[in-house]
């Protein structure tokens, strides 16, 4: 239905979109995820022709939008689009904002527009609600008004930029529900969303993107479960991470155990946990000091918000073999106290790289443990 080819899209020195493809499928229904800033919302914006492409092409049922001379207008009738801010005429009543466009724009007739608009308000659960004014409705009820207004061209294809963005959380289910039924009859969506939950249950097909292209796309399964890519993990478990590098015992110890401290602090983690996580960390240190020789180690601590689980990766370029077992091991009560700190220990090394990677217990093992 859209076939989308080495778009481009620039602001000034900001290169927004760089070269993104892709083809949507009738029927589809399209979450877009990713970081703030990494062109989710301007993407669906040249799809329309809200924001005009540098360069690329665009084809819609077999038309190239981008060609010179389109008619910009007809276009964004088969493509609709709801914003984040309603965009509702607070001068004009529920009903009159449904019927004002299909009236001037396709000629229907007052009746049967505003026939047309009742049942699209019944549908939306805002029935009662057509001789209202928008500043009578709450956000939820204007977002759901701004989504039957769409219905009301009878599109095609409809975008949703962040529909719940601007809503109070108890409003967000309302309009979320009405996407979902929507997807249910057919209609071919495209969902820039922060509701990950939401992009899990509705989507048939997930875009994470990230510095101005599409990542990862894939169904929700697969992005949501499975990800290939490192960046699509890091998002979808939401982590944050901090990374040290140690390449002689000259290393500024106590500065990384004051930055760990404050990482802790910003991921709200327990006093306790801190302390178990430092006395981690230096036993890590002590025992790879001696084989530094090999080559510098990287350790980073990586922490996932949503399954909110923390982990302590030590890479090693040189080394082949795990630096926890063996005879080279200068402190075995070290190790011992590695072992009691950890849920889970996983060694790989390949062509000469050592990968340690051991999740923090959450909490500490019994004392007599």
């Amino acid at each position: 239905m859209i076939t989308v080819d080495n778009l481009n899209k620039r602001f000034g020195d900001l290169h927004v979109l760089k070269d993104v493809s892709t083809q949507i499928n009738k029927g589809d229904v399209v979450s877009i995820i990713g970081p703030s800033g990494c062109g989710k919302s301007t993407f669906l914006r040249c799809l329309n022709l809200l924001e005009q492409p540098d360069s690329g092409t665009i084809v819609v049922n077999g038309q190239d939008i981008t060609a010179p001379g389109v008619h910009i207008a007809s276009i964004r009738q088969k493509m609709n689009m709801v914003f984040q801010s309603f965009n509702l005429f607070s001068h004009l009543t529920v009903l009159e904002n449904l019927t004002v466009g299909p009236i001037k724009l396709k000629g229907f007739a007052p009746t049967v527009a505003e026939e047309k608009a009742c049942e699209l308000l019944r549908l939306v659960g805002l029935g009662d609600k057509g001789h209202h004014f928008p500043d009578e409705l709450s956000g939820g009820q204007k977002q759901r008004v701004a989504i039957a207004r769409c219905l009301a061209m009878e599109p095609e294809v409809i975008l949703f930029d962040e529909p719940t963005s601007a809503l109070d959380p108890t409003m967000v289910r309302e309009v979320l529900s009405v996407i979902r039924r929507l997807a249910k009859d057919g209609m071919t969506m495209l969902i820039v969303t922060h509701e990950m939950d939401f992009a899990r249950d509705v989507s048939n097909r997930v875009f994470y993107m990230d510095a101005g292209g599409i990542h990862e796309d894939g169904t929700p399964e697969q992005i949501f479960l499975n990800p290939q890519r490192e960046k699509t993990r890091a998002f979808i478990n939401r982590t944050r991470s901090l990374s040290f590098t140690i390449a002689d015992r000259n290393f500024d110890f106590y500065g990384m155990n004051a930055e760990i401290e404050g990482f802790c602090e910003k991921q709200i983690l327990s006093k306790r946990f801190r302390q178990n996580l430092l006395l981690l960390v230096e036993e890590l240190v002590l025992v790879h000091q001696p084989l530094l020789a090999y080559g510098p180690l990287t350790l980073r601590i990586e922490h996932a918000e949503r399954s909110n689980q923390l982990g302590v990766i030590c890479e090693q370029a040189g080394l082949d073999r795990n630096p926890l077992v063996g005879g080279h091991l200068p402190d075995e009560f070290g190790v011992m106290i590695i072992r009691s700190l950890v849920q889970s220990i996983d060694h790989r090394h390949e062509s000469g790289h050592s990968r340690l990677t051991l999740v923090v217990r959450s909490k500490a093992p019994p004392e007599n443990g």
